[in-house]
Order: structure tokens, then C-alpha cells, then sequence
């Protein structure tokens, strides 16, 4: 018996309809087992839109009953606690609404978000939209009609969250941006289905323009102190015991001020993703690494110095290809270091962290005359990132020769007499 099968959605479901059968079947393969059903379509079309809609079912039940994830952990941790009441104007209560509610539409938009940017997106991303929904965008929407949530609507969420602060915790503005990002996101979900005619304008109505300051990096001098202070720990940790962990903060920072890598790339990095090669265009010797982080696969050409820490850690940890090369970030440690040194605010008051490391590098190449689009490409991010939280305060890439310009002064003429 000859049968016609279609695939998509990366291969995971099946449509296929067998001879002697004028209807459509679907199937997918979840869990260790078959799940086939009739899609009661004789239409192609009709038949991959049902088995589209009844994988994401067979997905979401499959996922309640096994053994929960993170996401269901922390929610039911904040079932426990106490939220804040929900405060909405007397014009809102007042109304009596009709339609699809925001709770309809908020349990589509999880239930096929996480399916749809499976493997496009990392997993605690799409559970950050899942807790910012249960936690505080559903007790103040809740059965609200789509179609009335508009602007203002928005704005009284956000004057609720700053005088009823989940754990007295006033949500900062990157906090609250996220939340609207959510709310956004359902939204397009509830326009894409006609539930809602089109998506409010829901930005923040007195956001005025950003003060750009730079993020917090280690000036050359500071770099110095730095690295001598986790040399000194190396060669004379406090306790025998910790000398391993010394040895490897010191080679991670060397590492890490001369790569230009993110705290979460240098994670991931295994020792296969390194290679040590000579450069043909500089003659120097560098390391060559393949970058897996949030922009996906990269790649980084590094500074000569970052060669001795790495070979440094592979011979201490007799490192195999597969093996990490840090595995997590040492902040306990490094934290401790910069507070000996007085060196864990810049004078902004912006905090030092590992990432710190990663402004330090792109800074200390920009001072060296480095082309701002090289360094942008070999960090993975753009010149204009570059240009409006690093090459602001680096008096460096000022040219003077270029600002300082003046026009010739015209000679006027005595007239003879």
C-alpha cells in the first residue's frame, strides 16, 4: 500500500494519507512513543493546519504529565506567596466587558511560544515570558477584555507594579520593559488570530531619551592591578586548598581581557572550539576560537596573551576536547578581589562583574587604534553598540586634526588713494 507523507515543522510532524483513504492522517514521534489521528481533512492545507494545531496539544499535555520543569518549580514557588492587590481604576470597573479575555490569549501565546522557538531561542527565555505572565501580568488582567486593554490600561499595570512591589521590590525600568515585551507578545498573538483589530501603542508615554553612560570596564591602570592582585592569589592563596581555583581566576581574567568574550560564551567554551594558529596577516601567533553564545555561532580572533592562560588550563586540567575549558563563572572569587582592590564600582557607581572584562577589551583595542567594524565583527556585535556605551568616554577616538578645523580668513583689500 503506497502512502503520500508530507513533513514539517523541522521534521516533527507527519501528515500522510494512505490509497483506499480520502482523508488526511497526522502523526509525531514524543516521549518514546507514536501518536497518530485522522485529520478528517480531505484538503492538504486543512490537514497541516489541524496536525499543526493538535501537535502543540499532544506537546503541552505531554510536558504536564512528566516531571515538570524549572518554570513550573518557580511558579508554584510564587503561588505560595502573598501577591500584592490588584488596583484597577473605578472608570476600568465600572465597564462591563464582553469577548476573549487576556487570560485566553496569554495561555495561547505560552502554550505555543515555547514550541514555535524551539531551538531559536534559549529555553529560560521563553520561561521568562511564562513567569512575567503568571506573576504579574495576569492577576491585573485577567478576564479583562483584549479589546479594552489600551494604553492607559497599561500605564495603571505600571503605576500598580511601582506602589505594589512584589516582594518590596520596586521593579526598575529594564524590569518593567521586559513585562511590557511580554504583554506585547500576547497582544500580537491575540491580532494574529483577529481576536483584537490591531496592537496598541503600549510604550512608556513620558520615556524621554536615555542618558547614555559607558559600562563599567578596567582602565588600563586598574587592568594592571587586576591581574598582578589574581597573580599574587595564584602564586599564594590563602589557603593551600584554593590554589587551583586561584590559578584558574587569574588565567580567566587573562583569558578573558584578551579574547573579548561574553561571561555566558566563555561558559559554553569547550577545548575542541580553540585552536592555536599563526596569524597570516600579523605573523603573531593567536588563538582562533569558535564562539557559541546568544548570537548563535561566532567567531574570535584573539590577543597573543590569551595563548599561555589557555594552555595553562588545559595542562592543569589535563583537558579532553568535549571537556570545559572554565565552566562557570568564578564571581564568588573574582567579587572578593575587587572588593580588596576598591575596585568594584567604577566612579559612576556602575558595577564591576565578569562582563566588565569583555568592556575592557573592546575599550583597550579602540585606545589602540583598532577599526571600530573589526572589533565590532570579531566581538559578535555592532558598531553601533560599540559607538554608544564604549567609544563615548575614550578621548582617543577623538581627532583633533578633524574637530579643530578653521576656515581661511579672507585679506580685505585698502583701497588706494
Amino acid at each position: 500500500m503506497s502512502t503520500e507523507t508530507h513533513s514539517f515543522m523541522d521534521g516533527k510532524v507527519h501528515v500522510y494519507k494512505r490509497d483506499k483513504s480520502r482523508f488526511w492522517q497526522c502523526s509525531t514521534y514524543m516521549d518514546g512513543r507514536n501518536y497518530r489521528v485522522s485529520t478528517k481533512e480531505e484538503s492538504l492545507t486543512l490537514a497541516k493546519e489541524f496536525a499543526r494545531e493538535w501537535y502543540m496539544a499532544v506537546y503541552v499535555d505531554s510536558k504536564r504529565r512528566g516531571q515538570g520543569t524549572r518554570t513550573s518549580l518557580l511558579l508554584k514557588k510564587f503561588e505560595h506567596e502573598e501577591q500584592p492587590p490588584v488596583t484597577v481604576s473605578s472608570t476600568t470597573k465600572a465597564k462591563k466587558y464582553t469577548g476573549p479575555s487576556f487570560l485566553e490569549i496569554g495561555e495561547k501565546f505560552i502554550t505555543e511560544y515555547s514550541i514555535i522557538t524551539e531551538g531559536q531561542r534559549n529555553k529560560k527565555y521563553a520561561e521568562g515570558h511564562e513567569l512575567r505572565f503568571r506573576v504579574h501580568l495576569l492577576p491585573f488582567f485577567n478576564d479583562i477584555p483584549l479589546n479594552k486593554i489600551n494604553a492607559g490600561l497599561v500605564q495603571e499595570y505600571r503605576v500598580h507594579r511601582t506602589k505594589n512591589p512584589h516582594k518590596g521590590k520596586v521593579p526598575s525600568r529594564s524590569t518593567l520593559h521586559s513585562e511590557t515585551v511580554t504583554l506585547r507578545l500576547i497582544l500580537k498573538t491575540a491580532h494574529r488570530y483577529g481576536w483584537i483589530e490591531a496592537v496598541p501603542d503600549i510604550a512608556p508615554p513620558y520615556k524621554a531619551s536615555g542618558k547614555i553612560s559607558h559600562r563599567a570596564w578596567f582602565s588600563p591602570e586598574e587592568y594592571k592591578m587586576l591581574y598582578e592582585a589574581t597573580r599574587e592569589r595564584a602564586k599564594n592563596p590563602r589557603k593551600e586548598r584554593w590554589r587551583g581555583v586561584s590559578e584558574d581566576l587569574h588565567d580567566y581574567v587573562l583569558f578573558m581581557a584578551n579574547t573579548g568574550l561574553r561571561p555566558d560564551e566563555a561558559k559554553r567554551l569547550e577545548y575542541r572550539d580553540v585552536a592555536i594558529v599563526t596569524d597570516e596577516d600579523t605573523g603573531e601567533r593567536l588563538l582562533e576560537i569558535e564562539v557559541r553564545g546568544k548570537r548563535g555561532v561566532g567567531y574570535c580572533k584573539s590577543m597573543p596573551g590569551a595563548i599561555h592562560p589557555f594552555q595553562r588550563m588545559q595542562k592543569r586540567h589535563s583537558g579532553k576536547p568535549t571537556d570545559k575549558v572554565f565552566g562557570k563563572t568564578p564571581r564568588e572569587l573574582l567579587n572578593n578581589v575587587l572588593e580588596e582592590l576598591n575596585l568594584k564600582y567604577d566612579r559612576d557607581g556602575n558595577v564591576r562583574t565578569a562582563y566588565s572584562l569583555r568592556h575592557t577589551y573592546i575599550c583597550l583595542r579602540l585606545m589602540e587604534g583598532a577599526d571600530i567594524y573589526q572589533v565590532a565583527k570579531n566581538c559578535r556585535t555592532s558598531v553601533e553598540m560599540i559607538e554608544k556605551f564604549y567609544a563615548i568616554h575614550l578621548k582617543n577616538t577623538l581627532d583633533a586634526s578633524a574637530i579643530n578645523v578653521r576656515k581661511p580668513k579672507k585679506k580685505t583689500k585698502k583701497n588706494k588713494t
